[in-house]
């Protein structure tokens, strides 16, 4: 259902579209592993977090 973004925390525009929700979950994995401690956050199209995956130390914790 419609389009999948991937964004950095801040960011003002994604950095990658996809129509299948699970190539936008695989490719938020992998850039937050390059980065660790990361975290990957995945939202509803409401904004809403659905699932929190943390790489390494906790950075922060948000409530979901």
């Amino acid at each position: 259902d419609g389009d999948w973004e991937v964004k950095r925390r801040g960011a003002k525009r994604a950095s990658n579209v996809f129509e299948d929700k699970q190539d936008a979950v695989d490719r938020g994995r992998n850039l937050a592993k390059q980065k660790q401690p990361g975290q990957l956050l995945i939202k509803d199209k409401h904004g809403v977090i659905q699932t929190e995956h943390t790489y390494k130390a906790d950075p922060e914790k948000y409530p979901g």
